[in-house]
């Protein structure tokens, strides 16, 4: 009995450090591609739970170093941000895509309702 606990016990420990290697692995190529670290992306892209990451110490460690790392980078050259008129002209335009599908949804209700009571008044006057 002890020699089967024993073989589990090893089985056990041996799928640990494949998971703990293939997380590690991720966490590279992550990094190696510059892509943001976070525990969900790492977690779905190394197929372990969120939870057992947050119980690895060295992997917990680098997440966080990974991120710091990422947040401390300057993002977009001034020269390649959108400028605050090129946002206003946006949020303008997207205003008026709103009102207008809001139009379109209120001619379309309006329409299904002209149709629904056209379709119950037939069904009531029609001859039996």
């Amino acid at each position: 009995m002890a020699d089967r606990v024993e073989r589990l016990r090893d089985a056990a420990q041996a799928r640990h450090e494949v998971t703990l290697r293939r997380a590690e692995s991720v966490l590279q190529r992550m990094a190696k591609r510059g892509d943001p670290v976070t525990f969900n992306r790492v977690a779905e892209t190394a197929g372990v739970s969120r939870s057992w990451l947050y119980r690895q110490p060295t992997l917990r460690q680098e997440i966080d170093r990974l991120r710091d790392a990422s947040a401390s980078r300057p993002g977009l050259p001034s020269a390649e941000r959108a400028s605050t008129d090129s946002l206003r002209q946006q949020l303008h335009t997207y205003r008026e895509e709103i009102t207008r599908l809001r139009t379109e949804n209120q001619e379309l209700r309006e329409q299904l309702a002209r149709h629904l009571g056209a379709a119950r008044t037939a069904a009531v006057t029609r001859p039996s």
